[in-house]
């Protein structure tokens, strides 16, 4: 690994380079990669929500342990290394409407808010009132110089890559953020964290979301919500009586299990909620499929593509051939699993078009 990856153009290299620091071993890379260029190298750690020192457990990206992780990196490396404290914004942008959309019906998706919200538009003006030339962070995605300015493409490695949380991503962000590892797989990440002696070589990474790392998130919501356990109505699609639920918050789109539901002749899955009558419409599984979604907030970083594109519509989807009119991405067989709150990230090949969040969908069974 050279350090091209934080280049500015041509032959320019950046002289000063803040570096977003989780305390895990992909934003440790990349703050030695850019301690090795040459350039004065700073990390950053924004201090969230400390929910891993609450229960006990590490793995939470903005936990006290990982501070200080990120702290005893910056050490070895010889760099500065500054927190700043975001937790009060954190809750507000992030964790309270990570609630609010739980109790809508919708299925959120916090990665994005976080990534839209401090992890770039707070650390990018950190950065730039430190008189940063760019901002890195740990990210596995590619940024490719185009004709037209930075582009954002998918990760190199298929099973880590992170575009789709990253679809919000400005133009404006785009040229002033690096992503040094969007070539490498995961593997080779931690054989450099440990070739460079880094304490967090090993360190597991964080398979939940930050700020629920018990993975309890019905259990947030209640007690961020405590009116968000509210009983009410399990429904057939012609509105039909089956059952009792104990909350919506406790249900997404396409689940199929915890419906406690018996004697159907088929399997059920949950079409859709619908927070003001409490109600879970439950159908079978063709009741999933979707021809199309309205999309809203969409942002665009495609430049003047005006070719086929894909979209993906949920974190681990494969891209599906669709068509974007608008505000009406429209695919080209129907999808299943597709909620409201939920992402639509579009692509053109690896490159990243953009995308928007998923405010309704059309279904299939109603279009026939």
């Amino acid at each position: 690994m050279d350090d091209t990856d934080f280049q500015l153009g041509g032959d320019i290299r950046a002289r000063r380079i803040v570096v977003a620091m989780s305390g895990g071993v992909d934003s440790s890379v990349v703050a030695a990669l850019a301690a090795r260029t040459g350039a004065e190298t700073i990390g950053v750690t924004l201090q969230l929500y400390d929910h891993g020192e609450a229960v006990g457990r590490a793995g939470s990206c903005c936990a006290g342990r990982d501070i200080r992780d990120a702290r005893a990196v910056c050490d070895r490396l010889g760099i500065a290394h500054y927190v700043f404290d975001h937790e009060s914004a954190f809750r507000r942008d992030v964790v309270d409407k990570f609630a609010d959309e739980y109790l809508a019906g919708r299925t959120p998706i916090p990665c994005v808010s976080c990534n839209t919200g401090p992890k770039f538009t707070d650390l990018l003006a950190l950065a730039r009132e430190l008189g940063a030339d760019c901002l890195a962070t740990g990210h596995y995605v590619r940024r490719v110089d185009g004709q037209g300015g930075a582009e954002l493409h998918r990760g190199a490695d298929p099973a880590r890559d992170q575009s789709y949380f990253l679809f919000a991503t400005t133009q404006e962000q785009l040229d002033y953020l690096r992503f040094p590892l969007g070539g490498l797989p995961k593997a080779r990440v931690r054989e450099i964290a440990a070739e460079l002696g880094l304490g967090v070589a090993a360190k597991p990474d964080s398979q939940d979301i930050c700020f629920v790392p018990d993975g309890d998130y019905a259990g947030l919501v209640r007690k961020l919500r405590p009116d968000a356990d509210t009983a009410g109505e399990i429904v057939d699609l012609s509105g039909r009586t089956l059952g009792r639920h104990r909350g919506l918050i406790h249900f997404t789109v396409g689940q199929r299990r915890g419906l406690e539901i018996g004697g159907t002749p088929e399997p059920l899955y949950v079409v859709r909620l619908e927070p003001e009558s409490k109600r879970v419409v439950v159908g079978p599984r063709a009741a999933l499929a979707v021809t199309a979604a309205a999309l809203e907030n969409v942002n665009w970083i495609g430049g003047n593509h005006t070719g086929p594109l894909t979209a993906k519509v949920r974190s681990m989807a494969r891209p599906v051939p669709a068509q974007l009119n608008g505000g009406r991405l429209s695919f080209d067989s129907a999808e299943y699993g597709v909620a409201p709150g939920q992402a639509a990230v579009l692509y053109a090949g690896e490159r990243v078009l953009g995308g928007g969040w998923i405010a309704a969908t059309e279904a299939a069974l109603q279009a026939a």
